[in-house]
């Protein structure tokens, strides 16, 4: 072995002990990983970067360790169940960093579940992404698309059928990201259908994050020693009998696909990383080229598909660096990457502001991602080009269904808590503050003025793209 490689490897082994230390201190202490840099050597991207491969000098490697040892001192050890209150001097977090006290990402599947029953953003981001197909210019062996959060998979489904449509014969690789056992386990049933009528098709589900889950690779090396890699294929050639196949799954997904939340920002962190495969048994030789294969995956996408992937008062830098740039760098040469998040400036937004006078959520608009972006590829960004479109193209407006009648006149306490229930699940309000207004009828006495005023309840997204030059 020369000595070069023996010293690559050793550098890589300190940077992969050094980030679990640093993981480890961050979530007893509550401490965002860029406060921890700056806090040590003055570079919030110091995390970041170990994470991306820079190699760790021994300068900053004392400097982080000094500081560990120093700061650790004061902790519980890892058995102790009580809750840490400990944090070190000067470690005050971005507040929109932060989650507020109370704040989980998926507040419960209630809210979710009856948002998506009530409301027609998935059907209308389906068909804004849809747009996006005209643009594609795949290669071979696949079209491949990448879903930055699948959810319980109406979005994803729909695309598909619209990418069948349009590349019928075309075999197609499709990653779906998702944490959520529940919306893995509602999404699956969804795919039957898909792999029914597109048979040439590769669906790959895992729980992995963003800045690992286009490449299907942990990152850390304990993580990468505890993954799952389950491959199905599916027997026989009716949706019927795939659909029975999938179902035979649900035993696996209860029991290993599980999720604990960050203290720190209240999103799901996985327990163990999975990958799950899925294909048609009798098209098995035909789609042995795209099937990932531990040590063989590529992050080569047509199409990713960033759909509300970030907490809409999580502040631009965590939305551009966490989310949106490694999601960039998965794109193929012609790849387009479409993003899509709320807007505000609707009746929903009304309905928060009558209760909490001043809030606003959605502070973060598309010309600020895009700017960040561009700042995090750094000199990559030549490489990109950066659309954020004219408002009549960009911002599109979903509605949340009512009969026509139904808010003509005296308007049922039912639709009341539908369009209430809307209204706070995109505004992305914590239980906490909740609490506190819901003990008497007055927010169902905004949400009736703001229903009576515009006639119904719409609320308003807007999206940007992202695509990579060929050349």
């Amino acid at each position: 072995m020369r000595n070069g490689e023996h010293q690559d490897r050793t550098t890589s082994r300190t940077s992969d002990q050094i980030l679990g230390e640093i993981r480890d201190y961050c979530r007893a202490t509550q401490t965002a990983e860029s406060t921890f840099g700056r806090l040590v050597v003055n570079d919030g991207k110091l995390v970041s970067r170990l994470r991306d491969g820079a190699k760790i000098t021994t300068g900053t490697l004392d400097k982080v360790r000094a500081y560990l040892t120093e700061h650790r001192a004061g902790l519980p050890s890892e058995r102790t169940t009580s809750p840490v209150t400990f944090r070190p001097a000067n470690a005050a977090l971005p507040a929109a960093d932060i989650a507020p006290p109370g704040f989980r990402f998926f507040d419960n599947r209630q809210k979710y579940l009856l948002f998506v029953s009530t409301c027609s953003e998935k059907t209308e981001v389906a068909n804004r992404i849809s747009l996006e197909l005209g643009n594609l210019q795949p290669s071979p062996p696949a079209l491949r698309i990448f879903d930055a959060g699948v959810g319980e998979g109406t979005v994803l489904s729909r695309v598909m059928r619209a990418v069948h449509a349009r590349f019928p014969t075309m075999p197609l690789y499709v990653v779906a990201k998702e944490i959520s056992y529940e919306d893995v386990r509602l999404m699956l049933e969804k795919m039957a259908d898909r792999l029914f009528e597109h048979p040439a098709t590769v669906l790959v589900i895992t729980n992995l994050y963003y800045a690992e889950a286009p490449w299907l690779t942990p990152r850390s090396a304990a993580s990468a020693q505890g993954l799952i890699w389950k491959d199905v294929a599916l027997a026989g050639n009716t949706a019927h009998g795939f659909a029975e196949q999938i179902g035979q799954l649900e035993g696996f997904l209860a029991e290993n696909w599980r999720a604990g939340i960050s203290p720190t920002t209240g999103n799901p962190l996985y327990t163990r990383p999975i990958i799950l495969t899925l294909r048609r048994e009798d098209h098995s030789f035909l789609l042995d080229p795209i099937m990932p294969r531990p040590g063989r995956v590529m992050a080569d996408y047509d199409l990713v598909i960033a759909s509300q992937p970030y907490r809409a008062r999580a502040s631009v830098e965590f939305k551009a660096s966490k989310v949106v740039t490694p999601l960039v760098r998965a794109l193929r040469p012609g790849g387009r990457l479409i993003g899509i998040h709320s807007h505000g400036h609707d009746p929903g937004l009304e309905i928060i502001e009558e209760v909490w006078p001043g809030d606003d959520p959605f502070k973060t608009d598309r010309y600020a991602i895009l700017r960040q972006v561009k700042h995090e590829l750094g000199g990559e960004a030549r490489h990109y080009n950066f659309n954020a479109s004219s408002d009549a193209r960009s911002i599109f407006r979903y509605h949340m269904h009512t009969l026509p009648d139904e808010v003509s006149g005296p308007i049922g306490t039912s639709t009341l808590f539908a369009a209430w229930n809307a209204a706070i699940y995109v505004a992305q309000i914590e239980d906490v503050r909740l609490s506190e207004v819901v003990r008497d009828g007055r927010y169902l006495e905004a949400t009736d003025r703001v229903l009576k005023r515009h006639g119904g309840l719409w609320f308003n997204d807007e999206t940007y793209v992202i695509s990579r030059r060929r050349a």
